[in-house]
């Protein structure tokens, strides 16, 4: 999933990006409204993390564009400022929900992914095909009742296939939904990353769930070991 993040706080940025990557998510980054309101109408989001106090354009201004354009990525809205006129105007301009600074890591990424889940109603917290699991609450992989440790970014992969099973899934697709827009990701890594899943949740227990379509691209079936 991509994830637009827009704080001007560079180390916070970066530490956020860092945090949401090692997650899985594909992470971009602008520092200023004007670029936040340009990286949304060239790419598609699963949703975005946005400061309230930006440089030019503050987040208040940047959600109220975004959704006169018609544009529905849900949008985590981030600020110093407290208290209920902040939140009333961050809701009124269209953001969906409302963390203040300081906040906890983990409370955002909970945040993010309940954001994620009510964006898309058919989207199930825990995928399964056959006897393979994926807790994505929790970023629990498992197969027959086996525990498959995963990176991020394998775990990433394994959920946008799984929600898309029987359907061909191209490199491309998966290059610009799964890696971020600055990425020099190319065709062949994607196949180190589908080669590495599958001797991870395949090889051992004798499955072929990640299929390759020659020329097309890949896709996911139930197998059972």
């Amino acid at each position: 999933m991509r994830i637009l993040l827009v704080e001007d706080e560079r180390r916070l940025a970066e530490s956020l990006r860092a945090g949401l990557t090692a997650e899985g998510y594909a992470v971009d980054v602008a520092h200023n409204g004007r670029d936040a309101l340009w990286l949304a109408a060239e790419n598609p989001y699963s949703a975005m993390i946005l400061d309230i106090m930006l440089p030019g354009l503050n987040g208040y201004r940047v959600c109220e564009r975004l959704r006169a354009g018609g544009d529905a990525t849900p949008i985590l809205m981030l600020t110093a400022k407290d208290g209920e006129h902040d939140e009333i105007e961050a809701l009124d301009t269209g953001a969906d929900d409302f963390l203040p600074k300081p906040f906890s890591y983990g409370v955002l990424l909970s945040r993010l992914r309940a954001l994620i889940r009510r964006g898309g109603a058919t989207r199930p917290s825990t995928l399964r095909l056959g006897d393979l699991e994926l807790d994505r609450a929790n970023h629990r992989c498992q197969r027959a009742g086996t525990e498959i440790p995963l990176t991020g970014k394998e775990f990433a992969l394994l959920a946008y296939l799984m929600q898309r099973p029987g359907q061909v899934v191209t490199k491309a697709e998966l290059l610009e939904n799964l890696w971020d827009f600055g990425s020099t990701a190319t065709a062949n890594l994607v196949e180190v990353h589908v080669s590495a899943l599958r001797r991870k949740i395949d090889t051992p227990f004798r499955a072929e769930t990640i299929r390759t379509v020659r020329g097309a691209g890949y896709h996911v079936v139930a197998a059972s070991a």
